[in-house]
């Protein structure tokens, strides 16, 4: 996947940064990191530049968010009841939880959607839970595109200052997206605990 990534970017230029990241929000499994820290380090040999770098993938950032909260704001709470109703026993759900879920999402949602930016895989997601709380739209874009040019940033100076060595970037990237998750993993296993044992 590197190799086509680099590919297209080459052909492409801003408008495969655009389509790359925008695809990456969408579908998460494509590696932002390799985009972002290629992109920085074609600034050093083709005539992209930095800030274009960066504006393009804000740009497909932003855009590919806007797609995942709408499907959030399509899916809504009304719709989860029922998904709930069904299988809430096999999900040790409640409708209580998802109504607190929601509540709290309209209290800190905007925090939770700029530093969730940060976080691999879940930088994406967001989005969806967003939609669903009906966070306002343009708050939801401010935080979003805030979040993102910081992420980028850092991303694409990082690889236009390596050169050549813009893959042990990706190497760093790819430890902090395992530390992440692992962390992500014990703090689900330490919820789901908390939630069976106030249950009993």
């Amino acid at each position: 996947m590197e190799l086509w990534i680099k590919e297209f970017i080459e052909q492409f230029g801003y408008w495969g940064v655009f389509l790359l990241i925008a695809l990456e929000n969408i579908f998460p499994p494509i590696p932002s990191e390799v985009i972002l820290t290629f992109g920085g380090y074609m600034t050093a040999h083709t005539n992209l530049t930095v800030l274009g770098v960066i504006a393009a993938s804000t740009l497909g950032s932003v855009f590919g968010a806007v797609i995942l909260y709408q499907i959030g704001a399509i899916l809504n709470v009304n719709k989860l009841e029922i998904v709930i109703e069904r299988y809430g026993r096999f999900l040790r759900l409640k409708k209580e939880d998802l109504y607190r879920a929601d509540a709290w999402f309209g209290k800190y949602g905007f925090w939770t959607v700029f530093f969730c930016r940060f976080i691999p895989l879940i930088r994406s997601l967001i989005s969806i839970p967003a939609g669903m709380a009906k966070m306002n739209f343009w708050l939801f874009i401010s935080f979003t595109t805030l979040g993102t040019i910081i992420w980028n940033t850092l991303l694409i100076n990082l690889g236009a200052s390596v050169g050549e060595n813009w893959e042990v970037v990706v190497d760093r990237m790819d430890q902090y997206s395992n530390y992440i998750y692992l962390i992500l993993v014990i703090l689900l296993i330490v919820f789901i605990g908390w939630q069976r044992k106030r249950r009993r």
